[in-house]
């Protein structure tokens, strides 16, 4: 198996089903690629199962022979990097061991930035893109579309700011053109060794914006604080499914002796923490749905004090929708009323099931539907009256 099977290979899966996301290689199952969020098998040159021989021949031919790559993979078990097909399609690709064997799986990119109106997101994004400096952070489980949210936040800026852009990337994702704002793009183990010395090392470059590709540790998160305290605007993003959990994990890289003064230089540079989760689309494909929490005086006590009964983030972002927060819950009920996704949908995926039941439930009464499955049921007017049902 040599580098040009390999591309063909890869040609023959992207075009075996629609909306390809990831390519998967695991010993035992054949060629397997990710259609709408369901990994679909791909029957080539007569392999139904892989063998341990030919993943590691796969998992090699792709990390081209990248010393560092290979010596990573080796000694932590897993690397990562990207991967150019032609002008066909780029990879952001990972490989690692199981059980002694390589699997490698490999994420698709757009070759083209996405825009925040093209990409359907609120009307947060084009206020975070109007940022000068602070934090904002883009969070949700790994293949929920962080980076892509990221990039047409940067891509708005690239539209309409004259400024120099830092990007810090593992690997390095959406390539951004030249347009009106001067981009430097560096990848990790190519162009510097670790986020945190690379953002050191930024702030030496007059950034006006400094986008760091993952929240991996504490050092990183002191740093971006640094930077954002100095008037740059920090983008990054933490695999965290909710706002509040967001503040709580970042406070939690850090000792309580220096919790407090965390909290505080978080509740000075936090602008905004935008969720993602991706859910089935009615009637076939996935829909982004989010949670938006900016920063005002009730987010920052909370930042500070830590959350108590009536002050939690969910409640003060429930109650700040006009400001352009909004909750999970109320998002996804959006997406019920105007039919995007199905009722079970809307459940399974909400934050709190109660507060869905009821949005949803007033959504069905506005249509004129059923709220409930119970029928049939009448006061009992002779019970308890002589000659009616003993008590």
């Amino acid at each position: 198996m040599r580098r040009r099977d390999i591309e063909r290979i890869l040609e023959k899966m992207l075009r075996s089903h629609e909306d390809v996301s990831d390519i998967n290689v695991t010993v035992g199952k054949p060629f397997q690629v990710e259609s709408y969020g369901r990994l679909m098998p791909v029957s080539l040159a007569s392999i139904e199962r892989l063998t341990p021989f030919q993943t590691e021949l796969f998992a090699l031919n792709i990390l081209g022979g990248d010393v560092r790559l290979i010596r990573n993979l080796i000694e932590q078990g897993s690397c990562d990097s990207s991967y150019q097909l032609g002008d066909i399609a780029r990879f952001r690709v990972n490989v690692f061991s199981q059980k002694g064997c390589y699997s490698t799986v490999m994420r698709r990119l757009p070759t083209r930035v996405p825009g925040i109106e093209e990409l359907g997101l609120p009307d947060a994004f084009h206020k975070m893109a109007s940022e000068k400096n602070g934090i904002i952070l883009v969070t949700g489980a790994t293949g929920s579309g962080k980076s892509t949210s990221l990039a047409a936040i940067l891509n708005e800026i690239n539209e309409r700011e004259s400024v120099h852009v830092v990007t810090l990337e593992d690997p390095v994702e959406f390539v951004h053109s030249q347009k009106m704002a001067t981009f430097n793009q560096r990848e990790l183990g190519t162009d510097f060794d670790a986020f945190a010395s690379g953002i050191r090392s930024a702030l030496r470059q007059a950034p006006k914006v400094i986008l760091v590709g993952e929240m991996r540790d504490r050092e990183t998160v002191e740093i971006a604080l640094s930077a954002a305290e100095t008037g740059h605007l920090v983008l990054s993003s933490l695999h965290t499914v909710d706002a509040g959990l967001t503040i709580n994990r970042i406070l939690g890289m850090f000792s309580l002796d220096e919790e407090r003064q965390i909290r505080i230089r978080l509740a000075d540079t936090l602008r905004w923490v935008a969720c993602q989760r991706l859910l089935p689309r009615k009637g076939g494909g996935r829909v982004a749905a989010f949670e938006v929490m900016g920063s005002n005086l009730r987010v920052k006590e909370s930042i500070l004090s830590g959350e108590s009964e009536g002050k939690t983030f969910y409640e003060i972002i429930e109650g700040s929708r006009p400001f352009g927060m909004m909750t999970f819950d109320q998002f996804i009920a959006d997406l019920f009323s105007r039919d995007i996704v199905t009722e079970e949908t809307a459940m399974k995926y909400s934050s709190k099931r109660s507060v869905m039941g009821r949005a949803l439930d007033q959504i069905k009464a506005a249509r004129g539907q059923k709220t409930t499955t119970i029928e049939g049921l009448s006061l009992d007017s002779d019970y308890g009256k002589k000659g009616g049902r003993p008590r």
